[in-house]
């Protein structure tokens, strides 16, 4: 299930016996844990009824006992347990895990989830893989191994949810904030929970709750943002938006981008997005792995702007714009006006 599918059965009645929290999105982990600590026990029965374990450090039959243990002084327990993928056989033991494998791990834990300990929940915590890319055959492994538990998937977010995220979050700080903005708050974020969080505490206390949070306020604070200016300016002329285009110009020279140094940003993402259509990466994460195999360092906001690029251009509509770019490029190095000129010319030309 979503965490926001975990979040509304939560609402409505107790939560599973045992829980398998997998994925790497952090932000809304963390609502989802505070969410079932509030769900499992009272203030009062915290220190003494909820228990941490890492797998890396015990093992899972360990954990077992302890759940199953009864304890005077918490009669109702949230045990939760760290590391969760160290319990998954690794390789041969992978294959026999039908017959046992890592000490019939799997086996114990479906014996225990068909009996489980009154008043007594389960979590084991599974952050390091994730579901597409390389780590999917991990991934698919770990689910396997705790098909007992009631799964909660975390996967990262996309876009539009990183947006929606934001747009949350500002609402329960008092920020004003715009679905642009947010839009470009995520994409400067690389859609990434925790990052969206953190700079909306920082947009909060600058902005305060008076006036609403502005592209430049977030150039100003957010890592990267300028550079996700440029990226929405790929996405206005991938939409043909001409103003938008032309608006989002006029941002980067307020911000006092350098223009050269803007236009080659562009180039890297339309020419990386024809590579990665020309091999049909299908994810960000493919993006991520098929250029660092190459020997291309490509960080995690960088894949994600490249992969959306490859999306949203055609394979003719990339190399016109590289070819533009190149002209612009050549304007830029010749006795001309001003950079700005070159630029709106760009966008003239690749929004035609």
């Amino acid at each position: 299930m979503t965490p926001e599918q975990f979040l509304r059965e939560l609402e409505r009645k107790a939560p599973p016996a045992v829980l398998l929290f997998a994925g790497p999105e952090d932000c809304l982990r963390r609502r989802c844990r505070e969410a079932l600590l509030g769900k499992c026990l009272g203030e009062e029965e915290r220190e003494q009824g909820y228990v941490r374990h890492d797998l890396d450090e015990v093992t899972l039959a360990e954990v077992l006992d302890d759940a199953r243990s009864f304890s005077l002084f918490a009669p109702r327990r949230l045990i939760w347990v760290s590391s969760a993928e160290a319990a998954v056989p690794r390789g041969r033991g992978a294959e026999e895990d039908e017959g046992g494998g890592k000490a019939g791990g799997a086996e114990m834990l479906a014996g225990y989830a068909k009996d489980p300990p009154p008043g007594v929940t389960l979590v084991f915590d599974a952050r390091r893989w994730d579901f597409e890319g390389e780590d999917k055959t991990r991934m698919e492994r770990l689910l396997k191994f705790y098909a007992a538990a009631a799964v909660v998937e975390f996967r990262r977010l996309d876009l539009r949810q990183a947006q929606e995220l934001a747009l949350a979050l500002a609402a329960q700080r008092g920020l004003k904030l715009g679905k642009r903005e947010a839009e470009l708050l995520a994409t400067a974020a690389a859609a990434d929970g925790m990052r969206i969080e953190t700079e909306i505490e920082k947009l909060a206390l600058y902005c305060g709750n008076e006036r609403p949070a502005s592209a430049a306020d977030i150039a100003a604070l957010v890592p990267d943002a300028e550079q996700s200016t440029v990226f929405e300016l790929v996405d206005a002329l991938a939409r043909r938006d001409r103003a938008r285009a032309l608006h989002l110009l006029d941002v980067l020279i307020r911000a006092g981008e350098y223009l050269p140094l803007a236009l080659l940003f562009l180039e890297g993402v339309f020419r990386l997005a024809l590579a990665a259509r020309e091999q049909k990466l299908r994810t960000a994460q493919e993006v991520q792995g098929y250029f660092q195999r190459l020997g291309l360092p490509v960080w995690r906001a960088r894949a994600e702007q490249i992969h959306a690029a490859a999306a949203r251009f055609t394979a003719a509509q990339l190399r016109a714009g590289i070819e533009g770019i190149f002209e612009a490029d050549s304007g830029m190095k010749s006795a001309r006006p001003d950079d700005r000129l070159v630029m709106e010319r760009l966008i003239l030309k690749l929004t035609a």
